[in-house]
């Protein structure tokens, strides 16, 4: 089992693994920002000024040192853009993969080249045939 786990381990499945991770979260990021400091506040703006992340519903207000206790809806309908972004980067990256795998599936194969066998019984038929 743990010469099966090294083999898995070093075939690069799990480094690949890890860039992915490390790519992803580099991008979430990326879109995050977009997100929230190039999209956001031209919508906020539309719609009279409105900050999203101060978009809340206050449950119970603030008593002495306990803060109050607040609904941030505004944070949620920004993770939800984030969200929608990110699934359709994804899906375009996953539409272009599926895209250029079937185009390399459907290139037909060259034909094998032909045995030594096969090419000794080649010459001897065309030496019949003169």
């Amino acid at each position: 089992m743990i010469k099966e786990f090294k083999e898995f381990a070093i075939k690069g499945n799990v480094i690949d693994l890890a860039v992915a991770v490390i790519i992803g979260g580099a991008f979430g990021k990326i879109i995050t920002s977009l997100v929230n400091d190039i999209l956001m506040p031209p919508i906020g703006l539309l719609l009279g000024n409105v900050d999203f992340k101060e978009l809340k519903l206050v449950l119970k207000d603030a008593a002495g040192e306990i803060p109050a206790v607040t609904w941030n809806y505004g944070m949620f309908i920004q993770n939800i853009i984030d969200f929608v972004i990110i699934a359709f980067c994804i899906f375009l990256v996953v539409k272009a993969v599926q895209k250029a795998s079937r185009k390399k599936a459907e290139a037909p194969a060259a034909p094998p080249e032909p045995t030594n066998q096969e090419k000794l019984l080649m010459e001897i038929r065309d030496l019949l045939k003169k």
